[in-house]
């Protein structure tokens, strides 16, 4: 079977049995502060197994996109190496919210693996939960006694707490599970070692396909466990190792998940990837191998997180997506020889083959391919450099060993890859200290985990039951409860309590929009809410304190002020969005926004900078929408479908339910949860403050409203009168400031004739000061020119004789500066290098520098230093 319609043949067998289809979810995780990605099948349903929520069915089945790169679940630096790890893949899942349970999952995954898909019953091993006595677990007799109907005793594994108790981090629901492992060994292996003893070895052909998770507990912060108030089913089955026992391969990668892209990178770099069914390669080949799994791997993780609205940066989740695609084009370029970018091709291939049931790679494909394109050709870049400070370190290295440190500097400052950096240092024979970068290292995750380290217990209930909703969009003040509470304790903002209230009227942030701030107000005190945010679909209100009788009735009031600030640029946003697509095109498309009570910032696609003409449109645009008072038309809770028909705009990388609400001014119609003005007058006034570059493709405007607009023009009549000011308050500022832009380029004419006249004279001078030392034209001065001019002139003079090797000094703004100059044929017959004598004799003046072997320059801090840069440098032509 292919893999398209092993995926519809699982999602079709579980509609059969009563199960509810759903899109999978975004990668990318918004939501949930434990985690950056989707990293199982269940991630998108933690709400309702947490009990904070309603699911639209008690039977729900999909694929969900996952990603294991960070945090507990990071398969990362074993992709490639294996063929079975990777680091996106499908998590297929059936889940039961308080409905079936063991008796009917278990039989389920049978009937589906034997029946409909006909896999071999004599390769498949089950497990069940042993039992564990310190926890008070007992042994899954029920999973057994199941199992029993349907596979010999002897294919029944009993597991322990690590492979058999399923836990979705240190806190939360969990239970045991019942996995089914395949074998997937020829006859004469299976003949020669039971698969029974390979299960959970990390056997490449014997692995586990499905895990059959019987939600029953859940773990509190001090570790124990309480029994959940209903028993839920979370099933995944990893899809690719389906699809490797279904096409009778032994590799994941010898699949038609992986096989397009490797042979559209077979055709860009003109090498072979060897199937797994070949054994004993060659090194090389090897090599070769493990860099196409690596690359054909990485690119479905970066393209399907960039098209669910993560773009590669340098901060949390945008990272880790760079550090990935970095780790592919690495692969490439060291293994594959390939040093022009290249991977960006790979996604037509991906749309092509995915786009039918994950639409959103087809639909953002342009922006996913030029993303990836820009972000190769950058640190192709980065690469370069590296391989030029790395020459720097070497030369600067005493002895045969690199300082590890210094490898982590660049590993660390510049982005290169340390193996790189061990593999080049071994072609140069030169070797690593390894333990200076691994403490070097280790030093840095310390203090990052330290910054970032947060504790937080366990909700104490104070009202009983899923009472919490949202009543912020018509008031902002009201009477309220408070339903739980939690401490949270972390290192970067000290001890904060989370509070959840029965009828809230804050904003939590999302959408780009900042959360609420106010106040809980009670008879006897007064609580400020310093943020409010949205965990699993729990509004929280973070204070420093807590209220001294918590169970005492309060009055929840919002910062208006505030949050009508952060309403009006949330409404010129939507505005601004409009404009952009009238003005630019319709490909513009939303990709990121920040909205806050100072200004607001807008991502969209576009692939050209955008003009101060159109900048100019865009803002004329945006204030004609302002002016024609424009009411708020709100549609709360009405089928998505219906507002997509009416021409409602879906944001990018958002997840939205069946029901939605809809924002509209004018011609503007978006999805939207925000707070908005009640008529475009409220806005007052848009102006765009700057435009500019986030990533290929993207560009970003920021701009400010209201208040902040009148601040602006009151800032720049200040500026203007500080200008007249200072030209004397003539009666034309523009013409003034001209006249003098042309006197200034006048002069600075002149000064350039001036300093030529000046280089030549010094030159003529100097010529007759060279000395001959060991048949080569030495000359060493300190002179009186600028950083720049001394530049020139050690250039001039070098190259008016032959065997000619020159040192100059100056001082600039107390700073000095050194230059040499080496003959070409001097480099070449004598070995001599302009960039070793900077970079010694820079030392002496508390500086560095560099350059090429015939010319290098540096600078420093200790400008007594100079006497001894003249003095030494005799030493390198004696």
């Amino acid at each position: 079977m292919k893999s398209q319609d092993i995926r519809k043949a699982y999602l079709q067998f579980f509609e059969s049995k009563g199960h509810l289809i759903v899109p999978s979810a975004p990668i990318v995780l918004k939501d949930d502060p434990t985690l950056m990605f989707n990293n199982s099948g269940m991630a998108q349903f933690k709400e309702y197994f947490l009990g904070n929520a309603t699911p639209k069915s008690n039977r729900i089945t999909d694929t969900q996109k996952c990603l294991r790169v960070s945090g507990k679940h990071n398969d990362l630096e074993d992709v490639g190496f294996d063929t079975y790890h990777h680091t996106m893949f499908e998590m297929l899942g059936n889940w039961s919210f308080g409905d079936y349970f063991k008796k009917e999952a278990l039989p389920w995954a049978w009937e589906f693996l034997t029946d409909v898909l006909k896999l071999d019953k004599d390769r498949l091993y089950v497990s069940v939960f042993e039992g564990n006595e310190a926890e008070n677990v007992p042994f899954d007799q029920d999973a057994f006694d199941i199992w029993k109907q349907f596979v010999p005793e002897d294919r029944i594994i009993l597991g322990n707490k690590k492979d058999n108790f399923w836990e979705m981090g240190d806190q939360g629901p969990c239970g045991p599970c019942s996995e089914i492992h395949i074998d997937l060994r020829t006859d004469e292996e299976r003949a020669a070692v039971s698969g029974f003893s390979l299960v959970n070895e990390d056997h490449p052909q014997v692995v586990e396909i499905w895990n059959n998770v019987f939600m029953e507990f859940n773990r509190k912060a001090d570790g124990s466990l309480e029994k959940l108030p209903a028993q839920h089913v979370d099933t995944g089955m990893g899809f690719e190792r389906l699809c490797m026992a279904m096409q009778d391969v032994t590799s994941n990668y010898d699949t038609d998940v992986f096989t397009p892209l490797i042979a559209k990178v077979e055709q860009i770099t003109g090498l072979k990837y060897t199937s797994n069914e070949i054994k004993n390669v060659s090194e090389e080949q090897n090599k070769t191998n493990i860099a196409i799994r690596v690359i054909v791997d990485h690119v479905r993780a970066v393209a399907f997180a960039i098209a669910d609205g993560q773009l590669p940066s340098n901060t949390g989740a945008g990272y880790v997506i760079r550090r990935i695609l970095r780790r592919a084009i690495r692969y490439g370029f060291t293994f594959l020889d390939t040093k022009e970018p290249f991977i960006f091709e790979l996604v037509a291939v991906l749309a092509d083959q995915m786009g039918e049931f994950f639409p959103e790679i087809k639909k953002q494909q342009t922006l996913v391919t030029n993303v990836i394109r820009e972000e190769e050709a950058s640190f192709l870049r980065t690469l370069d450099q590296g391989l030029q400070l790395l020459d720097k370190v070497i030369a600067e290295t005493s002895g045969k060993e690199v300082n590890g440190a210094k490898a982590f500097e660049l590993y660390d400052t510049f982005g290169f890859p340390i193996d790189l950096t061990a593999l080049i240092l071994r072609e140069r024979c030169f070797s690593l200290d390894e333990a200076g970068f691994d403490k070097a290292m280790q030093e840095q995750k310390s203090r990052s985990r330290a910054a970032s380290e947060v504790s937080t217990d366990d909700w104490e209930i104070l009202v009983e039951g899923n009472t919490e909703t949202f009543v912020g969009y018509d008031q902002v003040e009201n009477e309220v409860k408070i339903t739980r509470i939690r401490k949270v304790d972390s290192k970067k903002d000290g001890v904060l309590y989370q509070i959840v209230l029965d009828a809230t009227p804050f904003y939590p942030e999302g959408g780009g929009q900042v959360g609420d701030k106010g106040t809980l107000v009670s008879a006897n005190e007064t609580i400020e809410i310093i943020d409010t945010k949205k965990e699993n679909n729990l509004i929280l209100h973070f204070t420093k304190k807590l209220p001294e009788n918590v169970n005492a009735n309060f009055i929840a009031k919002v910062n208006t002020d505030l949050r009508g600030l952060s309403a009006k640029n949330h409404s010129a946003t939507h505005l601004m969005h409009l404009a952009l697509r009238t003005i630019l095109g319709t490909h513009v498309e939303q990709k990121g926004s920040l909205v806050n009570p100072n200004n607001l910032r807008f991502d969209f696609s576009h692939f050209s900078k955008v003009t101060e003409d159109e900048l100019q449109q865009v803002e004329d645009f945006v204030n004609a929408r302002i002016q024609e008072q424009l009411p708020l038309i709100e549609r709360r809770n009405i089928p998505i479908q219906q507002a997509l028909d009416e021409g409602a705009m879906a944001l990018f990388g958002e997840k939205y339910g069946d029901n939605v609400r809809a924002i509209k001014f004018g011609n503007s119609m978006e999805l939207c949860g925000g707070i908005h003005v009640n008529n475009t007058a409220d806005i007052w006034n848009f102006k765009i403050v700057s435009e500019g570059a986030v990533a290929a493709g993207i560009r970003r405007i920021e701009a400010i409203t209201s208040d902040a607009v009148k601040q602006f023009y009151a800032s720049q009549e200040t500026l203007l009168g500080e200008i007249k000011a200072t030209l004397k308050n003539p009666q034309d500022v523009l013409k003034s400031v001209i006249s003098l832009q042309e006197e200034n380029a006048k002069i600075k004419k002149e000064m350039e004739q001036l300093l030529k006249d000046k280089i030549d004279g010094l030159k003529n001078n100097l010529v007759s000061e060279f000395k001959e030392v060991n048949g080569i034209n030495f000359l060493a001065k300190q002179v009186n020119l600028s950083m720049g001019a001394t530049k020139d002139l050690a250039m001039a003079i070098g190259s008016s004789k032959p065997n000619s090797f020159v040192f100059l000094a100056s001082i600039e703004d107390n700073a000095p500066n050194i230059h040499c100059y080496i003959s070409k044929e001097l480099v070449a017959q004598k070995s001599l290098n302009a960039g070793n004598v900077i970079r010694e004799l820079g030392k002496l003046i508390d500086g560095n520098g560099g350059g090429q072997p015939f010319f290098a320059s540096g600078k420093g801090k200790n400008v007594a230093g100079i006497a001894g840069a003249l003095d030494k440098v005799i030493e390198y032509v004696q």
